[in-house]
């Protein structure tokens, strides 16, 4: 009898450093997986276009010129290829305006400190202080009059490419949810396709 009741403990506590174990690795697993979310949820707030004004005004730079004879119509409907962001490309877009301009890829430090955004799409002529009428070549320093992103408006940046071309402001419904994004600024031509 004393026998079985030693036996019967000696399972008893087995049996609860065993639980015990389990809870801590569960425990260590759920700290593990939430520290690599918080990472990844760090990384996608650092991604270039996760601080963007996704809607803005439907004012323009002065001295913009409307497109006289643009491919997409005021008013009219597209399909963006354009990926500048998350829910972008794919989606329907009304065409808000078309203007007439040169749009720079730039690269840029923003000014509030953030990390350097490479290849930012686009800024336009008109966007950026002193550039007059001629086209900016690839190299070009620059400084910025746009608030597109926080932290863009005064930044120096340099001219990665540059595109004459009809560029558009769109509302649009990001594919992937969340609210329409009004007067967004910039789509070029070449980024959008006829809607079916």
């Amino acid at each position: 009898m004393k026998g079985k009741k030693i036996a019967a403990i000696f399972i008893t506590i087995i049996t609860a450093l065993a639980l015990s174990a389990c809870s801590s690795s569960d425990n260590s697993s759920s700290k593990k997986e939430t520290g690599e979310q918080q990472k990844k949820d760090g990384d996608q707030m650092n991604m270039d276009h996760s601080k963007m004004d996704m809607s803005g005004s439907d004012g323009v730079p002065k001295g913009l010129k409307d497109d006289q004879d643009p491919t997409y119509k005021v008013g009219s409907k597209a399909i963006v290829t354009a990926d500048h962001m998350k829910g972008m490309k794919g989606a329907e877009a009304k065409i808000v305006g078309a203007y007439d301009t040169t749009a720079y890829a730039i690269s840029y430090n923003p000014t509030n400190g953030g990390k350097r955004v490479t290849n930012h799409k686009w800024v336009i002529q008109e966007e950026i202080q002193g550039a007059g009428d001629e086209e900016l070549k690839k190299g070009t320093e620059v400084t910025v009059n746009a608030d597109h992103m926080e932290g863009m408006n005064g930044a120096k940046a340099t001219i990665d490419s540059a595109e004459k071309t009809t560029v558009y402001m769109i509302d649009y419904k990001p594919t992937n949810g969340g609210k329409t994004v009004k007067n967004h600024k910039w789509v070029t031509e070449s980024e959008l396709k006829q809607a079916k």
